[in-house]
């Protein structure tokens, strides 16, 4: 499609969809064209200051009102179950149309990363056939997902041309395999005082990061409390966790003042200063230090856990799904042949299985990413990874994932928390061409065992766990946010 295409009265026919295929009560038309690319909008409303609304109502006007939902009003995965059981219901029925519907169906999501990961999520768990592939259209601050496969950085525009621009992009994109990874946190029942994660103030509507699994669950051991989540792109402890906490913090205390995407970023800088982490080593206590807090193992092979030596300097530690972190920076980079052949280290793949672990020492340690073959101090990848807190002077740390922080506090006796990170599945996404996403079973991707690449130089599920099969189970609204029924009194 070129630009004359897109003020063509048939270029949105490719998308639209008509009222039957959503509302089981409307009279289903016959003789239809089948749309080319039907497609199904959810937008955060709050995201972006005000943009989000404005595109929003962009689409509302220009698909039917029933394929574009707006998040802060029904939850993605209610508005799945309810379309899919109409479709099912159409194809029992004969009609060949909700059929090739089901077939072509793709999905936009336009929210920051947080947002993105809960739409992703659900997807992931309804466990359908034939799933939709998502589209991650950027509307936050840091917005890694959509970044790192290719749909920008920047807030797009709000406008027809805008709106009808990613319509066209999603047309064009390609399909990828994207891991999603699962987290449990397990913690011993204190006698006095609470270990519970700390939200900023208050709990986002996006918020997927952890709930508390019930009784009954066979996650549960008995004299603990286990909280469980999942991420698409990363998980961080200690300084850069401490800081996106601040920076939520003062979002939640003045919404009025974050309504610019740069403004949100210079903001975001401040208290990188404020909060210590540009002089970290002045004012950043050594008992905070990743290795002081905590012991860590990794398991690169099915049954294996190893330790792994974190360098006493390290007060920022992330786990990481993408080559996207902090507003697009890529921590990891490509490890050269030499030093694949002496670490076992490989160009990061969004599908291969292995999460990367950087460490940093502070905000100085992280200006290296400017330079083009830059990078944090490459830990290690591995298939999982487990911190054990130790007893120590700290009481507490801080924690994110995919954008979403929390205060974690620490509980004063020996080895009492637990955090355990493991591949969970994967999901379709839309990808741009030439997107800094690598898959593994891409031809193209550097280092690929399918490529004939050379390296550039620097700057299988495992199921030894009697829980996995559990792991696998996990319902959409349980997996990546907190369910409707769940008790926030324990939050502060």
């Amino acid at each position: 499609m070129d630009n004359s295409d897109l003020n063509s009265e048939d270029f949105l026919k490719n998308f639209y969809m008509p009222d039957f295929v959503f509302d089981p009560e409307a009279a289903e038309e016959t003789n239809l064209e089948v749309p080319k690319c039907p497609v199904i909008v959810f937008v955060n409303s709050k995201s972006g200051g005000q943009l989000g609304g404005d595109l929003l109502n962009t689409y509302r006007g220009l698909l039917n009102k029933l394929q574009v939902f707006d998040l802060g009003e029904e939850a993605p995965d209610k508005v799945l179950h309810r379309l899919y059981r109409n479709l099912e219901r159409l194809k029992s029925n004969g009609s060949e149309f909700a059929a090739e519907i089901q077939k072509r169906l793709r999905i936009i999501v336009a929210g920051g990363d947080g947002t993105a990961s809960w739409l992703l999520g659900v997807v992931c768990d309804l466990k359908l056939a034939q799933p939709p592939p998502v589209a991650t259209i950027p509307l936050g601050t840091g917005n890694n997902l959509p970044f790192s496969f290719g749909w920008g950085k920047k807030n797009p525009g709000t406008g027809l041309k805008s709106a009808k621009s990613i319509l066209e992009q999603v047309v064009k994109a390609k399909e990828m395999k994207i891991d999603s990874w699962h987290i449990i946190m397990r913690m011993k029942a204190l006698k006095e005082g609470s270990c519970d994660p700390i939200a900023p103030l208050e709990l986002p509507h996006s918020l997927h990061a952890f709930h508390r699994v019930s009784d009954s669950d066979s996650l549960n051991k008995e004299g603990s409390h286990t909280f469980r989540g999942g991420f698409w792109n990363y998980f961080s402890m200690g300084m850069d966790a401490q800081v996106s906490y601040a920076f939520h913090s003062e979002r939640k205390l003045h919404p009025e003042k974050f309504k610019n995407q740069l403004v949100n970023q210079s903001t975001y800088a401040k208290l990188g200063c404020t909060q210590g982490w540009y002089c970290a080593s002045l004012v950043h206590p050594s008992s905070r230090n990743i290795a002081q807090l905590a012991e860590v193992e990794i398991m690169k092979r099915p049954g294996e856990w190893e330790h792994l030596d974190i360098p006493r300097s390290i007060r920022s530690i992330v786990c990481l799904n993408l080559p996207s972190f902090s507003g697009g920076f890529n921590p990891w980079g490509t490890p050269s042949g030499r030093k694949k052949a002496e670490r076992d280290l490989t160009a990061p793949f969004v599908d291969d299985g292995l999460i990367e672990v950087v460490g940093f020492r502070d905000a100085w340690h992280g200006l290296v990413l400017l330079a083009p073959k830059g990078h944090g101090t490459r830990l290690a990848q591995a298939r999982r990874i487990r911190f054990r807190f130790k007893k120590g002077e700290a009481d507490h740390t801080y924690m994110r994932l995919d954008g979403e922080p929390w205060k974690q506090p620490l509980p004063v006796d020996d080895d009492t928390v637990e955090v355990e990170i493991s591949h969970h599945a994967q999901v379709n996404i839309l990808a741009i061409q030439g997107c800094r996403s690598k898959s593994i079973q891409d031809s193209t991707s550097p280092t690929s065992p399918y490529s004939h690449h050379h390296d550039e130089e620097d700057s299988n599920e495992d199921t030894d766990d009697d829980s996995y099969e559990e792991r696998r189970k996990f319902g959409a609204a349980d997996t990546f946010r907190f369910t409707e029924e769940a008790d926030f009194t324990h939050f502060s």
